[in-house]
């Protein structure tokens, strides 16, 4: 249970910080940062995520294209080892806001047996598992945190079967039940509805 402290604490820990014209990276206190480094790359459009960083709250048209415009993201994780699987989910633990997270952890997206080589190149090539859902956060609710995991997989994942709903997808135990450890790679962005 202590080697997943880091896990835990990575999916509750509160990583608040200042906003510049640019997606910035986000102050961060402690040892929040071990939780953000590994080197995964998720890349849309007109933003690339490569450490924590806040999507800027002046920027609504940025916003309003990660909501309703881009695709699933571009997954690039250059250290990824040719040969061995890994499996990438997204998570919104703020769901439905950050103050009451009663639908947390949102789950947006989930790729198993993903090959090392197409990570490397940037070509998420897996079983999806569930369908990347954009950014989505209501109006009023502040920021949500959108957290990118990747994990190596040792064993067979499974389809979720009876868990369908996206919502109150109870991280800490799927990580336990399939033997995936802590993250190999992890990163976030702070957002917040574009109408807000």
């Amino acid at each position: 249970m202590t080697a997943l402290l880091p896990v835990f604490l990575l999916l509750f820990g509160c990583m608040w910080g200042s906003h510049l014209r640019e997606a910035s990276a986000i102050i961060l206190v402690d040892d929040n940062e071990l939780y953000c480094l590994g080197g995964l790359q998720v890349i849309y459009p007109e933003l690339t995520v490569d450490r924590c960083m806040v999507v800027p709250d002046d920027d609504k048209k940025l916003r309003e294209k990660l909501t309703t415009k881009w695709k699933a993201p571009i997954i690039r994780y250059p250290a990824a080892v040719e040969g061995e699987k890994y499996l990438l989910m997204m998570v919104d633990p703020d769901a439905p806001s950050h103050i009451s997270s009663t639908m947390a952890h949102w789950r947006h997206w989930l790729v198993t047996d993903v090959e090392g080589s197409s990570l490397k190149n940037g070509d998420l090539r897996g079983l999806t598992i569930t369908e990347y859902a954009p950014p989505t956060p209501p109006r009023h609710s502040g920021f949500h945190r959108y957290q990118f995991l990747l994990f190596k997989q040792s064993q067979d994942v499974p389809a979720l079967g009876s868990q369908t709903s996206r919502g109150q997808w109870d991280v800490a135990s799927f990580i336990l039940d399939h033997a995936l450890g802590s993250p190999v790679a992890s990163v976030q962005f702070l957002t917040q509805n574009y109408q807000d």
